[in-house]
């Protein structure tokens, strides 16, 4: 099938499509904030650029959205242009995977969450990785003791 745009409004269409800062990640971080958290986001000197990090837990969170993540249930694989599209997606989730085996290999705490758990309730999303923050600081002070 082709692409049913032209080739400079598609372009121009995909560099609008941000990796930092997204609705998603802002929403997240404010109800995080609201439960009291005070995380950071996208630390750059962090391999894989967390979305959300705690150094001091060695806490890092990463919001996969379906399409760049490869999502079982939402992601699905562009018609046009096949023979870049493939490789690009799967270099993705096999990066994901690469970056979180090296912050388990580190005794950090990862989490991956789907934009669509987002989407699907953010209070629920939210509430996760609160818990999650959580667990890692309790553990973290229990290993200080």
């Amino acid at each position: 099938m082709a692409d049913n745009l032209s080739k400079e409004h598609r372009s121009k269409n995909m560099r609008a499509i941000r990796s930092v800062h997204t609705q998603l990640e802002d929403r997240v971080t404010q109800a995080l904030w609201k439960r009291g958290f005070r995380i950071r986001k996208n630390v750059k000197d962090l391999k894989g650029k967390p979305d959300i990090a705690v150094k001091r837990y060695k806490v890092a969170v990463f919001i996969d959205s379906c399409f760049w993540h490869g999502c079982e249930i939402h992601g699905n694989q562009p018609k046009t242009n096949e023979t870049y599209w493939g490789p690009k997606l799967a270099r993705n989730r096999e990066r994901d995977a690469e970056v979180t085996a090296y912050y388990r290999s580190k005794s950090w705490n990862v989490l991956r969450i789907w934009e669509h758990d987002i989407k699907d309730s953010i209070e629920e999303a939210a509430d996760r990785i609160a818990a999650f923050l959580e667990k890692a600081k309790q553990n973290h002070q229990a290993n200080r003791s």
